[in-house]
């Protein structure tokens, strides 16, 4: 069954109730109070520009453990060159809007719409939303961003504009020892290479959840 959300009323359906693909609830809003209700509970919102906007928590969950990041030969390399200078939380909008701007195989248009980059930018002004920004000569050509919940970082997106930028911030991410699990939300080849692996919801919320 599909949730029809109240913009009035800031409250979930229990996640276990999502659909098979994850889908949980329709409608709603996109505050802060929302949002940051949302990550809270292992639910986050993911839509199309012209759709209502959709509220997902799937079965299984895409993660990575920091500490069980895979890093090839070829990527030490590109790690040890010092060829990238690695930030965090020093242009958010920029990365936010990089993410929205790339142009993704096999996908028509962006899920960033341009409420939901100022729905992110708000998380990030109050501390729960990060970046993480590579530059290669001053210029920004690859990063992340994504939600901090107790010890989880909730991945967003990334982009790169260089080859292995979007692997470097997500690699430094991991090996800032700030977090107990990277979560990716659904897999793809790109994340799986990097050590990915598949969690059912009850224990990534045991960690979400977890002080």
């Amino acid at each position: 069954m599909i949730f029809q959300l109240d913009e009035n009323e800031l409250v979930f359906p229990h996640p276990s109730h999502a659909e098979p693909d994850g889908l949980l609830a329709l409608g709603g809003d996109l505050s802060k109070e929302r949002l940051a209700l949302a990550y809270e509970n292992g639910i986050f919102p993911w839509f199309s520009e012209g759709d209502p906007i959709c509220w997902f928590s799937p079965h299984e969950r895409c993660v990575i453990y920091p500490d069980q990041v895979k890093i090839s030969k070829s990527m030490r390399k590109v790690l040890a060159s010092g060829s990238f200078t690695v930030t965090m939380d020093q242009a958010f909008e920029r990365v936010i809007t990089s993410c929205a701007d790339t142009v993704r195989k096999d996908q028509e248009g962006t899920w960033i719409t341009s409420a939901m980059q100022q729905a992110y930018i708000g998380l990030h002004q109050t501390g729960k939303a990060h970046s993480v920004e590579v530059w290669h000569n001053g210029e920004l050509v690859g990063g992340l961003y994504g939600i901090h919940v107790n010890h989880v970082f909730c991945g967003e997106s990334m982009f790169s504009r260089m080859s292995n930028a979007s692997k470097t911030a997500l690699i430094w991410l991991c090996q800032t020892n700030n977090y107990s699990l990277i979560d990716c939300q659904v897999p793809n080849d790109h994340l799986m290479s990097l050590g990915a692996e598949m969690l059912p919801r009850a224990l990534y919320m045991e960690i979400l959840q977890s002080p």
